[in-house]
């Protein structure tokens, strides 16, 4: 974070493009110029488009962001000028993780763990010790789960928790849901299942046998359904003699773990990470490894898998009286990145079309369809270097006739600017609230400067918009910010902000007012007021209540004036999921067509009933094996910091702290089996060829990457950001390879997530 902060090569003051060429490497030529300038460039390029009607054309992207953006930046920017085209970050995070909650839970979102008691802890695809959510209270939980219980872990590569669990499964790329459907067969033959949560047979003999179906009306389900359904339609063969040759799993290992599984039920945590999922298909893998929550009892369970209690949160006000008649019609347009169309069903929370597809906007942008984007800004972000296949972000930034980018440092994305803005370091000079969970509580805590302004840098998300909205009104366009300044009131004083610095701090007043002046006395923490919350710096909810939801989780709910389903349609834990047929078959019928066409276009191989259980599905790859014979596996490392640390020399010298890395350098992890077939030693240059595209990186044996995989960290191969990320930037010359110039354009089409893991990747590796 300091280094960060005090970073020599962050941008200090505004900067404009004086060199019309826009490619990778190719030199912008930056001159600096006055807040003045730059905001009326904008304001400019802004207003042509609503002077031609094409207000619809500007598009606002979030990358990173804090939870008061919700409401001004993101949410009030883009739809009161009169643009669909609000788009953030989400689908290259971790969507696809969802997905398996939501359509047996009804729940969209992230999931706590109660790691103080768990007796077993599946860790899926991810490394909660390095990386992924709630690092710090896993490290501080995980030795004594060590000692009470079991660890296992299921990931190609030897993570660190790996390295320090039970059981390591060291699982073929993709192969996810045939281990997570072979452990549910063998948790029903061996009747390990929680009764008191998914019910029994009526004459408590166990009808589960391998190969055989089972009668429904023979069991009696409590608070989960389709159970039989699931077992006749996928189970019943799933065995672990089976799954041993798909997944390259022992099938002892597979029935010992899940033995342990059943044996510590229901305090069981199974940890989903975006390992699996984050994958061509990677909604059923999602499906299933989450099943196994229910299967066991752990769901909402003492030292199981959680949800997170809720904080409370205020609301901007309503800006719909600011949206003129261009606003309301140009708003409605459809959205850039083809959301909803019947080979992109992005079902996010059970509707269609309602979740983003960060990665598509190139492609979109690049074929003008639906249309053309003439103006863009985009803050906390650096798709040209985060997206997968980079080089289409490269073209449709160079084909963007204007874009404006927020940033502390000179990304990947900053070369195709032709204004940058220098942002305020979020951690340390921004003021915003943050909303988290972790631990059995949920919190709010303020982030607010500890040090001052540097140079010339404002706060991205509440600052620079209000300045921009102040230069439209200016500019004969006043609804911004007449919203901002007279629908926005501090709620201790009742003023209306003058300043952008009095409307960033008002802004965060109102959305966590309910936490520091509460209507009704909190449960949780007690805040006198908002100096006593900037004081403390936190409010801490009440614990989680266990089990508050078995039989509860869905509701019939009221909104604009329809009746709804909120969570599952059963209104229990679906194993037959018939709030993902509901969604399917809304999706269907809005293209007149068949749930089964929408997943065939989709690039799924469900048909019928399948469709609504978890099932396995054979991965998609791509590279047929005999010419891209290796798996390339990407992860994540403990040093990243977003993304962002790559700048910084302590982020080089201790890279050395992820399992198998080198410090200063960029490695890609070999198998010594397979290097030994390649003549390929530690220290070799070796040049890594995908089906789209190559990077040239060092090689380093390693025996903690299963033979016919490679892995490689994620966060190298920098050719801008600063002279410590690149290896020379005056030149633009990268350190290290970017994955993501190795990692084709593909989707989990049903989250609208990019793929990025799952093992989709094939390549082959040739010592140069």
């Amino acid at each position: 974070m300091l280094q960060e902060l005090y970073d020599p090569d962050r941008i200090k003051v505004p900067m404009k493009r004086t060199n019309p060429q826009k490619g990778r490497g190719v030199d912008p030529k930056f001159v600096p110029i006055t807040w003045d300038e730059a905001l009326d460039t904008i304001a400019d390029k802004m207003m042509e488009l609503r002077k031609n009607n094409e207000s619809h054309k500007f598009m606002l992207a979030r990358g990173r962001y804090s939870p008061t953006t919700t409401d001004i930046a993101y949410g009030t920017m883009a739809k009161v000028f009169g643009s669909p085209n609000n788009m953030s970050h989400s689908s290259i995070c971790a969507e696809a993780e969802k997905f398996g909650p939501y359509y047996t839970e009804g729940y969209w979102g992230y999931r706590d763990y109660d790691l103080a008691r768990t007796k077993y802890l599946v860790i899926w695809g991810c490394d909660p010790l390095s990386s992924n959510r709630m690092v710090p209270n896993t490290i501080n939980k995980f030795g004594d789960i060590l000692d009470r219980g079991t660890i296992a872990v299921v990931d190609p590569r030897l993570s660190a928790a790996g390295a320090k669990a039970q059981e390591w499964l060291p699982i073929k790329p993709g192969e996810d849901g045939a281990l997570a459907t072979a452990i549910a067969h063998v948790i029903l033959t061996e009747g390990m299942w929680s009764k008191e949560f998914v019910g029994d047979f009526k004459d408590g003999k166990n009808l589960f046998k391998a190969g055989q179906t089972v009668d429904e009306a023979a069991f009696a389900e409590k608070h989960t359904n389709g159970l039989v359904k699931w077992w006749n339609l996928e189970l019943k063969d799933r065995t672990p003699e089976w799954a041993e040759k798909v997944t390259l799993i022992p099938k002892d290992q597979i029935i010992r773990v899940a033995k342990g599984m059943g044996k510590a039920a229901p305090n069981v945590a199974v940890w989903l990470g975006p390992g699996p999922v984050m994958s061509p298909r990677g909604a059923y893998p999602s499906f299933a490894i989450h099943a196994l929550n229910g299967l066991l009892g752990s769901v909402d369970n003492e030292g199981g898998t959680l949800r997170n209690s809720k904080v409370p949160k205020g609301k901007m006000p309503s800006f719909d009286a600011y949206m003129d008649a261009v606003a309301k019609e140009y708003s409605k347009k459809p959205k850039i990145d083809q959301r909803g169309r019947k080979e992109f069903p992005v079902i996010a929370s059970g509707k269609a079309g309602s979740g983003v597809i960060t990665n598509n906007i190139a492609n979109a942008v690049n074929a003008a369809d639906p249309y053309d984007i003439k103006v863009f800004i985009s803050y906390w972000s650096n798709f040209n270097f985060s997206c997968t296949g980079a080089d289409r972000w490269d073209k449709a930034m160079a084909k963007i006739p204007f874009f404006a980018h927020i940033t502390t440092n000179p990304a990947e994305m900053t070369q195709f600017a032709d204004i940058v803005l220098p942002a305020a370091h979020h951690a340390t000079q921004k003021m915003s609230i943050i909303d988290n969970k972790g631990n059995l509580h949920a919190h709010l805590s303020i982030q607010q400067p500890v040090v001052g302004r540097l140079w010339q840098e404002k706060a991205d998300e509440t600052e620079i918009m209000f300045l921009i909205a102040e230069r439209l009104k200016a500019k004969g366009f006043p609804n911004i910010y007449d919203y901002f300044t007279k629908e926005i009131k501090d709620p201790e004083t009742g003023k209306n902000p003058a300043t952008a610095e009095e409307f960033a701090e008002i802004v965060n007043k109102i959305y966590s007012m309910p936490a520091w002046k509460p209507k009704e006395p909190l449960k949780g923490d007690k805040l006198d007021g908002w100096d006593d919350f900037k004081k403390k710096g936190i409010y801490n909810s009440e614990p989680y209540e266990f089990r508050k939801l078995w039989g509860k989780f869905g509701k019939e709910v009221e909104k604009d004036g329809k009746k709804e389903i909120e969570g599952t349609v059963t209104k229990k834990f679906e194993f037959y999921s018939e709030t993902l047929k509901m969604a399917l078959q809304g999706h269907a019928d809005k293209h007149k067509t068949t749930i089964d066409d929408v997943l065939q276009a989709s690039g799924y191989l469900a048909k019928g009933d399948m469709a609504f259980v978890p099932h396995y599905e054979p991965p998609k790859r791509w590279g047929d094996e005999k010419e891209y014979p290796y798996t390339f596996i990407d992860y994540k490392s403990r040093l990243n910091r977003e993304g962002r640390s790559q700048n910084c020399t302590w982020y080089q010298e201790f890279k050395k702290v992820d399992v198998g890395d080198e410090s200063w350098d960029d490695v890609i992890k070999i198998n010594p089996v397979d290097a030994k077939k390649l003549g390929i030693k530690t220290g070799d240059m070796v040049k890594v060829t995908s089906q789209t595209g190559s990077i040239t990186v060092k090689a380093k044996l390693w025996e903690g990457v299963r033979p016919g995989t490679v892995a490689k960290c994620y966060g190298q191969g920098h050719w801008a950001y600063g002279r410590i990320a690149a290896k020379d930037y005056s030149k633009f010359l990268p350190r290290g390879g970017n994955n993501n110039d190795l990692m084709p354009d593909d989707y989990e089409r049903l989250t609208g997530s990019t793929a990025r893991n799952g093992g989709f990747t094939g390549v082959k590796i040739q010592k140069v």
